[in-house]
C-alpha cells in the first residue's frame, strides 16, 4: 500500500513544504473545493482524506473527530496496515493542535508497529512525521535522527527522485536550526563569547 493512501487530488494541493516549519504549503481553494466533493461521504478512505484536508485548512475540531472515526472504523475492519495509518493521521492532527507529547507517543507506537511487521513505507511515514513535530518542540536532535532515517527508509523503498530530495531538505533545514541552537547556546555558555567554535 502506498503511504499515504489519501487521493492523487489531495496530494496534488499540497504544493510543496514551508522550509523553516516543514508544514505544507496548501492551495486553500483547492482543498476547500475537494472537501465539499467529499460530501457526507463515510468511507476509511474518505475519512482518512478528509481528516487530511480538514487539517490542512486549519478546521482542527473537525479534523480530530474525522480522524477518530477513522481510527475506530479502520479497527473494527481487522486491518492492522490501514489502522496505523490512520492512526498516523491522527497524530498529525494532534500536532496541528499542539498537543506535540500525545503526538510523539502515539507516532512512536506507530514506527514501532510498522518497524516489526517490516512495513516500511508506513514506518518512513509516521518517523518523517515523528520528527516533524520533534521540530516544532525545539529539539533538534531527536527531529534530526527522525528525518535522517527517513530518508534512508525512502531510498530503500525506492523513492522518486522528489521525494528523496523533499526528505534531504528536511533533514537540512533541521540541521541548519541545530546548528544555530549550539551555537547560541555554545557561545552563552563561554566566558570569552567563543563557545561552540569547534563546531563545523
Amino acid at each position: 500500500m502506498s503511504e499515504t493512501p489519501i487521493g492523487s487530488r489531495t496530494l496534488s494541493i499540497i504544493l510543496g513544504y514551508d522550509p523553516t516549519t516543514l508544514r505544507e504549503r496548501v492551495d486553500l481553494r483547492a482543498a476547500g473545493e475537494r472537501l465539499e466533493e467529499l460530501g457526507s461521504l463515510r468511507s476509511l478512505s474518505a475519512l482518512n482524506e478528509k481528516a487530511v484536508l480538514l487539517r490542512l485548512l486549519g478546521r482542527l475540531d473537525e479534523a480530530i473527530d474525522i480522524a477518530n472515526e477513522a481510527v475506530r472504523q479502520a479497527r473494527f475492519t481487522g486491518d492492522r496496515e490501514q489502522l496505523l495509518g490512520a492512526r498516523i493521521r491522527h497524530a498529525q492532527v494532534l500536532q496541528y493542535q499542539g498537543k506535540a507529547d500525545e503526538a510523539i507517543i502515539e507516532l512512536t507506537g506507530c514506527v514501532d508497529e510498522a518497524r516489526g511487521r517490516e512495513w516500511t513505507a508506513l514506518e518512513a511515514f509516521a518517523i518523517q512525521n515523528r520528527g516533524k513535530v520533534w521540530f516544532d518542540t525545539g529539539d533538534y536532535e531527536n527531529a534530526l535522527a527522525d528525518m535522517t532515517a527517513a530518508v534512508f527508509l525512502r531510498e530503500k523503498l525506492g523513492a522518486s527522485p522528489a521525494e528523496i530530495q523533499a526528505a534531504l531538505t528536511a533533514v537540512a533545514v533541521v540541521q541548519s536550526a541545530l546548528d544555530a541552537q549550539r551555537g547560541t547556546a555554545g557561545g552563552a555558555g563561554s566566558p570569552d563569547g567563543q563557545g561552540g567554535t569547534d563546531h563545523a
